[in-house]
This record gives C-alpha cells, structure tokens and sequence, in this order.
C-alpha cells in the first residue's frame, strides 16, 4: 500500500507538519490545505484518496466542509478534532465523516487509522461464488452495486452506512459486540470510544427503519452490541394475521 493521494486540512502548521512527516515516510503523496474555502475544489482537482479534515478551519468549518463533499464524492473523510468537541464530531460523522481522532493524537495511531480506512475502501471484490444479493421483507441491498431499496426506493447510503448494514445483514439474528462491529468495519479497535460506531448505527436507522426510535431491522441487544433482524416484527404479524 504505497503511492496513495492523502489530503489533509487543518491550519495549524505543527500539526500539519509533523502528519506529513509520517504519511510520506509511508510512502504516501501528501497535499496540505490550511483553508476550509479551498478544500472543494483542491479535492475536486486532486481526487485525493482519503481526506483529515479538522473541525475548526478558517474560511468554512470542517462540518461545512464534509456536507458539501459528501454531495460530490465518497472518499474517506478522518476528522480531527480538539477535546470537548463533542457535539461537533457528532454532527461531523452525521454528515458523512467516516471516522475521528481527537487531539493530542500520536502520529503512529493516525498512520493506523489512514492504512486502515484504505484498506477498507480498497476492497470492493466479492468472493467467487458469494451472493450478489441480500433480500429481506421490504429491504434489498445489492452487494455488487452497492444500492440499497427501501421498499422499492433506493436509499442513499455512505460508504460505512454500506459496510455496517452488510455486515450486519450477512448474518441474520448473529448477535454482535459493539467492540467486534467496530473493529470490522473500521479495522482497528475503537480504544472504549464507540461514539463512531453508535452514531452510524443511528444514521442507518433513520434511513432503513420506519420508526427509528423502534426499529425492525436494526436491533439493539441490551448490554451486548446489535443483530440484524431477518424478518422485520410487523412483517412477521402481518405475514399471521
């Protein structure tokens, strides 16, 4: 794994230097932008392959930022953010960041996380003789498009939106720890700080259940982690009824 583009956004000099440091002695291609103004359409020219976005930038905010790439492109998004921005990378993740890392970091953590969400996005193959499709009451999710159907309509998923429902969905009724669904999807253990992961598993509900706040397919194992249910709990009535 060498050669990748990788962007990273934040104006505060040291910071910047010192993350370049270690992605190019990883071999790889750095582009460094202090400006949140500039950020759209240097990654429009540059196409990078996975962005580190801090959350306060002059010129447009880090959460601004992230809203309006998510409208253009799917690249990974790694925010970095100060302690005590609580909220702020909670509305980040909601908007289509990926993932975080919180300030003091060590440089060899993030190069972690970098390897990690490229690797991810890296796999797109499926194994021969997989299903190219998983097909539930009122749900399809096509494993070689990557389009989800609602009840016949499509439903605009993220890239790890993506990932967490088809892992989930592979394996019907498998109930899963939170820790164990993170490291899955993201590749690396969370260190105790799940909020990445909850705050997905939120935004896919609101999308794929009809009352989020109950959900049918999603479903919370108190105490232990999530499992997708095969069979929604309506179908299942209406199917004795």
């Amino acid at each position: 794994m060498t050669g990748e583009k990788i962007m990273i956004v934040d104006d505060e000099p040291e910071i910047v230097e010192l993350i370049e440091l270690y992605l190019l002695k990883e071999g790889f291609q750095v582009i460094s932008i202090q400006d949140g103004s500039e950020v759209i359409d240097q990654v429009m020219e540059h196409r990078p392959d996975l962005i580190i976005l801090d959350i306060l930038l002059p010129g447009m905010d880090g959460i601004e930022v992230c809203r309006q790439l998510r409208k253009k492109v799917h690249t990974p998004i790694l925010f970095v953010s100060c302690r005590g921005e609580d909220m702020d990378i909670i509305l980040g993740l909601s908007m289509g960041g990926d993932d975080y890392i919180t300030k003091p970091f060590s440089p060899s953590q993030l190069v972690a996380r970098v390897k990690a969400h490229l690797r991810r996005t890296q796999f797109t193959g499926q194994p021969k003789g997989e299903l190219q499709m998983l097909t539930f009451p009122g749900l399809e999710i096509n494993l070689l498009s990557h389009h989800v159907h609602l009840a016949g309509q499509l439903v605009p998923l993220s890239s790890k939106e993506f990932d967490l429902l088809v892992q989930l969905a592979r394996t019907p009724n498998k109930v899963y720890k939170i820790e164990q669904l993170y490291r899955s999807i993201w590749g690396v253990d969370s260190n105790g700080d799940t909020r990445t992961l909850l705050v997905h598993i939120s935004n896919l509900r609101k999308k794929i259940e009809q009352n989020p706040t109950d959900p049918k397919y999603i479903v919370t194992v108190r105490g232990v982690g999530y499992k997708f249910s095969a069979v929604p709990l309506d179908a299942e009535n209406a199917a004795e009824a």
